[in-house]
């Protein structure tokens, strides 16, 4: 089968190829978060950033494992619900700078405050304290809910990639623990299980933008050196068990090394009785929803997101 590329996705590609940069996989961890930021500040210096009337960088502080977050407030004074956001990169790579314009315009395009969450990574933090850092900040937003003026009976998790991955375990967390309740799961390309193993991680194993199938298997031996840990449903949330879990949008790229194991979970979560909405954009690669500005697919993906999150939280 042929896979004919977005015409933007294939100029950011052409661009990017000039550049002429080594792979993830090549480079140390430092390396690669520096290179991986300079990309982040590249676009930045294209797209301006969103405004939000309030941004406030702070921490959960005690009892909540003092996690990093930063608070997106389109509506100062006023309660709304919130969505908890999870950044890709891995586990290894990214923090509340790499995905501030998506946050922002989540925020922006629904009205609700937005909580960015600088969980630990690997290989300084490996699994599970990405894991204890998400559910912990969950428990904050919802736990500190009137302090912050945020709905407690109106919150969902999202994320992207690795954060895909955390927002669908703490939201299995949450369930397991009988609360924070959660109204929405929103999962863009998660990794479900970084082992691979499906059709898409052959087919689009190389020469569809910077995660590779090789890049996976390096972000998991960063993030999941035990290799025990790699079939924990923590890690790989495919073996939970998936009923009880609140309403799900799963938004995939067509050419993306995830796309199978995304489009295998969504399909589980609605035979475990879950409502799931599940949308493939065609033709873009992962990370494309990051590209709103650039892209109109990724502005159409972070739309149709916005739409999910406001009809579960509304």
């Amino acid at each position: 089968m042929t896979y004919t590329l977005d015409p933007q996705i294939q100029v950011m590609l052409d661009r990017a190829a000039q550049l002429n940069l080594p792979k993830l996989h090549d480079l140390s961890a430092r390396e690669a978060r520096a290179q991986f930021d300079t990309n982040v500040q590249r676009f930045r210096d294209i797209v301006p950033p969103t405004e939000i009337a309030r941004v406030e960088t702070t921490s959960t502080g005690a009892g909540y494992g003092h996690v990093p977050v930063r608070i997106y407030d389109p509506q100062p004074g006023k309660v709304t619900p919130a969505i908890v956001y999870y950044h890709g990169g891995g586990h290894v790579l990214g923090g509340l700078h790499s995905h501030d314009g998506v946050v922002r315009n989540l925020a922006h395009l629904t009205g609700y405050k937005v909580v960015n969450v600088d969980y630990r990574m690997g290989p300084e933090h490996p699994f599970p304290a990405a894991v204890e850092d998400s559910f912990d900040a969950l428990r904050w937003v919802s736990e500190q809910a009137a302090t912050l003026n945020i709905d407690p009976s109106r919150i969902s998790v999202a994320g992207d990639s690795a954060g895909g991955n955390l927002a669908t375990v703490a939201a299995l967390m949450a369930r397991d623990a009988d609360g924070p309740q959660l109204k929405g799961q929103l999962l863009v390309y998660p990794v479900i299980d970084y082992r691979g193993g499906t059709a898409s991680f052959s087919t689009f194993a190389s020469g569809y933008g910077p995660l590779e199938a090789e890049t996976v298997h390096w972000f998991m031996r960063h993030y999941l050196p035990n290799e025990t840990d790699r079939t924990d449903w923590r890690a790989a949330p495919k073996y939970a068990s998936l009923g009880g879990l609140p309403e799900a949008c799963v938004i995939l790229a067509e050419c993306d090394v995830l796309h199978d194991e995304g489009r295998d979970y969504a399909q589980a979560l609605s035979a475990a009785g879950v409502p799931t909405e599940m949308h493939t954009y065609s033709g873009v690669i992962h990370a494309f929803f990051n590209y709103a500005g650039l892209v109109d697919q990724s502005s159409a993906a972070q739309a149709q997101a916005a739409e999910f999150l406001k009809r579960v939280l509304g």
